[in-house]
């Protein structure tokens, strides 16, 4: 099925769901279970200073490791 709209607003209140249902609700669950398993990357805490840009580069190289 193929919609079509006039607007990005009416696009986007398109997408709003004002009366949930159980199914509506199990599919977001599935959705972030899913989404959890493809984020790997994990962020450390706090702020970095680097001198130089190479500097920040070596940093960035070595956590991926």
């Amino acid at each position: 099925m193929v919609k079509k709209f006039k607007s990005f607003e009416e696009a986007r209140r398109d997408l709003w769901v004002m009366e949930p249902t159980p199914e509506y609700y199990k599919h977001v669950i599935e959705f972030y279970e899913l989404a959890s398993k493809l984020v790997t990357r994990k962020v450390p805490h706090g702020v970095f200073k680097f001198k130089t840009f190479e500097e920040a580069q070596k940093h960035r190289a070595a956590e991926k490791e």
